[in-house]
């Protein structure tokens, strides 16, 4: 099984990072943090330290100065789970599901999951099923199912479903077979452009601009940890989308947040004016929804040469299932992982990973593989395209190998991460306590400067370089 040390390399040189800048990483801690069978402690704490050493990187390529970069493996799991330990005024999160979202029993003895926490993805299920939104009828109304008619049918809808597979259905599959011949992120050339200069600024990313169009997790988390190393972070929402608020604040610190209607030309021309000041385009929308309107990574590009345009997507931008709307926990069920969690427990059915890891490690992907093509853009020119997706993520953690016993490791409970991890600062909320970024840097320190705010609380500008 590889070393953590080993893992870290194979992600930061296949991005093209220099080795010798791995003599500068300490990674902290022992596997297992987490009851699973699976590697996610070493998931987070690498995905977390590649992003952090792309950080230290940067700034020694504006200043000329080296540091040390580490992570505690029980900080980074923390971090992986940053909406579980979050308080609001001393709180703690509400139900993180709807009502009707979860596992469900087919009348082929299969199973499925249903991810309901946004109205129209309810109403889809809800139809598709004609029955209403409460939990012991749509059982019923699956009853009459057979489990993947049901997935196709769901997703034909509008909704967004699972049929649990085992690892080797999934392996199966033209998607899970599309995706054996990608790497774990891709960074591509997709124009020509002068190299942008570093501008002025006392942290890495001080200066940067950054257009963040993403909501849950993974892509809020990319934007969360560039803000975190300084950049200037503009999360633009809308006010008619639907949003889970507890994930809002966990991921809104350290970014300005506006709203933009983007389905009106007035936006549409917001949103190229932000765009031609901006150094990275961050994205998380359905495939080709971005495109529809105007702003394909080939149309960025043209706005403003020299773009480094992120694109996350649930399942991979090749293969049948390249616009297949997803989340986490789906990914977790329809690739294996549920049924594999789920026969290492000896259970009858699925079993959750005990973290949104495919979501939070590919988050830190995505800043990762963003700061790497923006160090590409100012040493070489041209414009840049990213690509990460949930299910590649899931791909490569299960390549890293299973653990033996793992799943007997106890849990980590709430106070022993708090007394640890937890820093508090104002918000636009009430008072926070929130889990610090775990990547611990020697010189540039990381810090949210700015507090975490309701959706839609600041105009549509960038803040006035220093």
């Amino acid at each position: 099984m590889q070393s953590p040390a080993d893992i870290l390399k194979d992600i930061w040189t296949s991005a093209g990072g220099d080795a010798p800048a791995l003599e500068r990483v300490r990674l902290g801690g022992e596997e297992p943090q987490l009851p699973s069978s699976f590697r996610v402690a070493i998931a987070g704490q690498t995905t977390i330290v590649a992003a952090g050493l792309a950080a230290a990187e940067i700034w020694r390529l504006r200043s000329g100065q080296t540091q040390d970069v580490s992570v505690d493996i029980r900080h980074a799991v923390a971090e992986c789970r940053s909406e579980r330990y979050l308080r609001l005024d001393d709180k703690p999160p509400p139900p993180a599901w709807d009502a009707i979202a979860g596992v469900y029993r087919t009348a082929d003895n299969r199973f499925v999951r249903c991810h309901t926490n946004f109205p129209h993805h309810r109403d889809a299920v809800c139809k598709v099923l004609a029955c209403e939104a409460e939990r012991d009828k749509v059982q019923a109304a699956l009853m009459q199912w057979n489990g993947e008619d049901f997935e196709t049918a769901a997703y034909a809808a509008g909704g967004v479903v699972a049929l649990m597979r085992s690892y080797d259905e999934w392996s199966a599959l033209p998607q899970a077979r599309a995706l054996a011949e990608l790497p774990l992120l891709s960074i591509e050339k997709i124009g020509e452009a002068p190299p942008k200069p570093w501008p002025q600024g006392d942290r890495p990313l001080a200066g940067l601009r950054v257009l963040d169009l993403s909501r849950v997790i993974a892509g809020p988390v990319a934007g969360r940890t560039l803000a975190a190393h300084g950049a200037d972070v503009l999360l633009v929402s809308g006010p008619e989308l639907p949003a889970i608020p507890w994930l809002t604040i966990d991921t809104g610190r350290g970014k300005l947040t506006t709203f933009i209607a983007l389905k009106s030309e007035t936006g549409r021309a917001q949103l190229r004016e932000l765009l031609r000041d901006a150094d990275i385009f961050s994205q998380g929308y359905r495939p080709r929804a971005l495109a529809a309107l105007g702003f394909a990574p080939e149309d960025a590009a043209q706005i403003n040469p020299g773009i480094v345009y992120v694109t996350l997507s649930a399942y991979g931008h090749a293969g049948p299932w390249a616009e297949r709307r997803g989340f986490d926990s789906l990914v977790q069920t329809t690739t294996g992982f549920n049924h594999a969690e789920g026969r290492a427990a000896g259970l009858d059915g699925p079993k959750e990973l005990p973290a949104q890891m495919l979501d939070h490690a590919t988050g830190y992907l995505m800043a990762f593989g963003a700061m790497m093509a923006k160090a590409r853009q100012a040493r070489e020119g041209g414009s840049w395209h990213v690509r990460v997706s949930l299910a590649q993520t899931g791909r490569w953690l299960w390549n890293l190998g299973r653990l033996d016993g793992g799943l007997n490791t106890p849990d980590l409970t709430g106070e022993a991460v708090h007394a640890a991890f937890i820093e508090s600062m104002p918000s636009g909320f009430g008072m926070l306590k929130v889990v610090r970024h775990s990547a611990m840097l020697s010189k540039t320190p990381a810090q949210w400067s700015c507090p975490a705010m309701p959706l839609g609380s600041h105009p549509a500008q960038w803040p006035a370089r220093s």
